[in-house]
């Protein structure tokens, strides 16, 4: 949507964020255009990488372009997979049963929905089952004249792939092909992403300033937060973290039963999958019930700095490596690895796709940012001997000539009060 008045597209305005209902009056999120989207933009890869065909197994790209999902505990079990040609239609492998039911019944947008063949955990039937399995998948690729050319795979089981090297299949990686579809939003997209934002603001909200009080335990936050969550409409909560006192330092990615002690430091980073199947993942520190001492603003306000040094390098014709010149030395530098503490990366289907910023690579190896990328970004500022740190997280959408942030809720005025 775009129109003079609204001065920006409506995807790029963090305050405009559509009901999760249908409605006759109002265009909301348009989930058919947005399957249709995902489809041409991983057919253009495809073109753009040569490849002939796509075979998948991950689960969020099994849904990215068949547009079906039953649930996260089958996501990445090897129980169900699709197969994309160019030119053909989406072909989907649900699980037998109800499962392929379901599928049929509820995705009339797909044309076929065939048995998939489970091989995992077969023990002495793998090999024969991952047999079956290949040759489910070379009848498609046949059918839609796609047998002979360069064929992605998006995993490796290898069961699987010595099956289907056995069919004559010439393997190829999918994933930058993948990648690349998924790292560039379409507007539903970020429409979606924009709403699982507003409800993470408002559970975020409601952990800082109803539900924290000494002698609440950091399990009961983690629990608050789920039971909003899904009863929003969330997909999935993916885990929701929450560390205090001394369990931020060194922080701890997890939550315990430990208690709320008055002037703990409180870190809850929520990571969950919103109603149109898109996730939100960002973090805020708060005190409990009281005012921080000097030290700790500064501490604060040195992850609050770094942070937002790094968020505004996230624009067009910048790189990868003009944000992560932002980032605190870490950890990331010591070891050439990657902490996921001074970081940044794509979030979409999936916490974790398209894209990462580290300074362990992408101060020599840029990326290019584009318009519609999608980002969550979070610093740390932590170091040895502190009783308690900081952490803090933001959401972005990439917009034509700068960014918006889309994670609104509010950092707490007492980090800066003199």
């Amino acid at each position: 949507m775009e129109h003079p008045f609204l001065e920006t597209k409506h995807e790029y305005s963090p305050r405009r964020i559509y009901s999760t209902t249908a409605t006759d009056w109002q265009a909301r999120v348009d989930f058919d255009r947005l399957r249709k989207d995902r489809v041409q933009r991983a057919r253009d890869q495809m073109a753009e990488h040569d490849l002939d065909a796509l075979i998948l197994f991950v689960g969020e790209n099994v849904r990215y372009v068949t547009s079906v999902f039953q649930g996260n505990w089958k996501n990445n079990i090897f129980i169900r997979y699709a197969v994309l040609t160019r030119e053909g239609d989406p072909v989907l492998f649900e699980t037998v049963g109800s499962d392929l039911v379901c599928a049929e019944i509820d995705a009339p947008w797909l044309k076929q929905v065939r048995p998939a063949i489970t091989w995992k955990w077969g023990e002495g039937a793998e090999e024969m089952m991952a047999n079956k399995m290949a040759d489910s998948i070379v009848d498609v690729l046949k059918e839609q004249g796609a047998a002979d050319g360069r064929v992605g795979i998006d995993i490796m089981d290898f069961r699987a792939y010595e099956a289907l090297k056995e069919k004559g299949i010439k393997l190829v990686n999918a994933w930058p092909a993948m990648s690349g579809a998924r790292v560039i939003k379409t507007p539903d997209e970020i429409e979606s992403l924009k709403i699982a934002a507003a409800h993470g603001d408002a559970a975020m909200w409601r952990a800082m300033k109803e539900w924290t009080k000494p002698g609440v335990r950091e399990a009961e936050i983690t629990a608050k937060v789920n039971e909003y969550l899904y009863a929003s409409g969330f997909d999935v909560v993916y885990e929701i973290i929450c560390a205090s006192g001394g369990n931020t330092s060194p922080y701890r990615r997890w939550h315990t039963d430990k208690i709320f002690r008055q002037g703990d430091n409180v870190i809850v980073d929520i990571n969950a999958v919103g109603p149109g199947g898109y996730f939100i993942d960002f973090v805020r520190c708060w005190k409990v019930d009281r005012k921080p001492s000097k030290k700790e603003k500064d501490l604060y306000k040195e992850c609050y700095d770094s942070l937002y040094a790094a968020i505004e390098q996230m624009k067009p014709g910048n790189t990868t490596a003009d944000v992560a010149k932002k980032f605190p030395k870490y950890d990331d530098d010591k070891y050439g690895s990657v902490s996921l503490q001074q970081f940044a990366h794509s979030i979409g289907l999936s916490l974790y796709e398209g894209m990462w910023i580290s300074r362990a690579y992408s101060l020599d190896y840029p990326a290019e940012i584009k318009p519609n990328m999608y980002f969550a970004i979070e610093t740390f500022a932590g170091h040895p001997g502190l009783e308690q740190t900081v952490r803090l997280e933001e959401n972005l959408v990439i917009t034509d000539d700068g960014h918006a942030i889309t994670t609104l809720v509010e950092h707490p005025e007492y980090w800066w009060e003199s």
